[in-house]
């Protein structure tokens, strides 16, 4: 088929290169380039540079215009996919391609509509993750379902980890709807059950709070590790969670408390502690937290949030 391909980060990157090794991509759209580290250097999205490796056109925008409207029509499309484009898709860009637009979402639909579903997810604490296939409709993640697969999810796993796992598994997923379309066997099922909706985080959300229980607190940090980040303050200042687990085998610790250990830091919940491992102190580098810890002068403070 003639496919016009919509998607900017890097999970969109597995679902872009299967296509194109079985169909024409005529264009690839994706959010213009934007300002990366700490030099703020301007930076081509994931899928731009997958999009050049592979010779294809690419058609960089903020959103999707009347401007990129005309593009996408003259070179006939006959089906749009879009996995995490970052922008509405609206007509009468939505009936241009001939048949319309399919989107994959890492969420098990109606469950978790909208920008962070994998985030939102693993922080109500899901012990299932899936990706869907779904009809485009200007509706929020309303259209329906293709086709959609269920993934059991690591207890371990943070919301990078768990959608790269997504991407990859989506793309074939994915790939299969697209076939189906071209040989005209596509079925597609209403979305039934409760819906959920899952916003774009802040870096707010990144707040662990100490005083619930510890299945609460590394269920948020598993949601925000890496982005927005997770993260609480010593002394006014932030203290970014790189890397924690369930502490085992510890004392308790009363909620923010916290202890150094050999290899961690732990720091007291609502139950058992949470044992951090590496953390970024304001304006340093990321480090253990045990050398973190033992780094610290007398009379600072040993209760986090404060």
């Amino acid at each position: 088929m003639r496919l016009v391909f919509a998607g900017t980060p890097a999970v969109a990157v597995p679902t872009l290169r299967l296509l194109a090794a079985d169909h024409e991509i005529v264009a690839v759209i994706t959010r213009p380039d934007a300002p990366q580290g700490r030099k703020r250097v301007l930076t081509p999205s994931p899928v731009a540079l997958a999009a050049a490796e592979l010779g294809l056109e690419v058609i960089k925008a903020a959103r999707l215009d009347a401007d990129a409207t005309a593009r996408v029509a003259a070179l006939a499309p006959e089906l749009g996919v879009i996995v995490a484009y970052g922008g509405i898709v609206r007509e009468p860009l939505l009936s241009t391609p001939s048949h319309g637009w399919i989107n994959l979402h890492f969420s098990l639909l109606p469950a978790w509509r909208g920008a962070a579903p994998v985030q939102r997810a693993l922080i109500a604490g899901d012990r299932e993750l899936g990706a869907s296939v779904f009809r485009l409709v200007e509706a929020l993640d309303a259209g329906d379902v293709y086709a959609d697969r269920v993934f059991d999810v690591p207890p371990d796993a943070t919301a990078d980890v768990a959608l790269d796992a997504l991407a990859s598994a989506g793309a074939p997923l994915t790939a299969e709807v697209v076939a189906s379309i071209a040989d005209g066997t596509a079925t597609a099922r209403p979305q039934t059950g409760e819906v959920s909706l899952a916003p774009k985080l802040s870096l707010e959300d990144g707040l662990l709070d100490f005083t619930r229980p510890l299945d609460e607190v590394y269920a948020r940090y598993r949601g925000v590790t890496s982005e927005p980040g997770a993260h609480t303050s010593v002394d006014g200042a932030r203290l970014k969670i790189l890397a924690a687990e369930p502490a085992v085998d510890v004392d308790v610790l009363a909620p923010g408390a916290m202890a150094g250990t050999k290899h961690s830091l732990l720091i007291g919940t609502a139950t058992t502690p949470l044992a951090v491992t590496r953390v970024q102190p304001a304006g340093k580098a990321a480090m253990a937290a045990a050398d973190w810890w033992r780094g610290r002068r007398e009379g600072e403070s040993t209760v986090v949030g404060s």
